[in-house]
């Protein structure tokens, strides 16, 4: 495990390492790498806890399959909201995306359940080369949908929308390929101007 995550870390931080924080957080391992001085991990992990309890509260069977499936969290500074690495079974949660506060818990919450679909699927021993991209993101969005649809409607308004915008896609579009490097290279950009 160290193996993979040290790859991550060197991936997406080079030498510059940041300090990396570990907590216990409803059955999960949380790992925080904050790189970010104006965000504060006390937020973030508050918010985690908060999108956990969102999940918990209104699908308690998919927090079971996430106990089942995810071995741990990182909060890390990435270019994307969540991913799923199934070599460690880590489900990231994007700093920047933890601590925006003109959100609530429930959009955070989706990307968690979305990630954890992915884990599912991991979990189920669907083979990572082989697989129908296209077919695993609209299952992870009709999770989604399924979650908004279970809130109360205040909270799930923008779940079901994003969600239901995204199963319209076209199988291009709703498992793009990514420009990593591109997408690093504006996220350093973004980050810049917040220092």
């Amino acid at each position: 495990m160290a193996g993979f995550m040290d790859r991550m870390r060197d991936a997406l931080f080079g030498s510059d390492r940041v300090p990396t924080e570990h907590h216990d957080m409803r059955g999960f391992h949380v790992i925080v790498e904050n790189s970010r001085p104006d965000i504060s991990t006390e937020v973030v992990l508050e918010r985690l806890d908060d999108a956990l309890a969102l999940i918990e509260r209104h699908q308690p069977w998919r927090l079971a399959h996430l106990r089942r499936d995810v071995e741990q969290f990182w909060v890390v500074r990435y270019p994307c909201r969540g991913a799923f690495f199934p070599d460690t079974r880590t489900c990231m949660t994007e700093l920047t995306f933890l601590a925006r506060t003109d959100i609530t818990a429930a959009p955070v919450a989706s990307s968690i359940l979305h990630e954890g679909m992915h884990a599912r699927a991991h979990a189920m021993g669907v083979d990572p080369v082989r697989r129908d991209m296209a077919r695993e993101e609209r299952i992870c969005r009709r999770a989604e949908l399924e979650f908004g649809q279970s809130l109360p409607p205040e909270l799930g308004a923008p779940v079901i929308e994003r969600a239901s915008e995204s199963l319209l896609l076209s199988d291009v579009d709703v498992a793009p390929s990514i420009d990593w490097a591109e997408a690093r290279r504006r996220q350093n950009a973004v980050d810049d101007q917040a220092r």
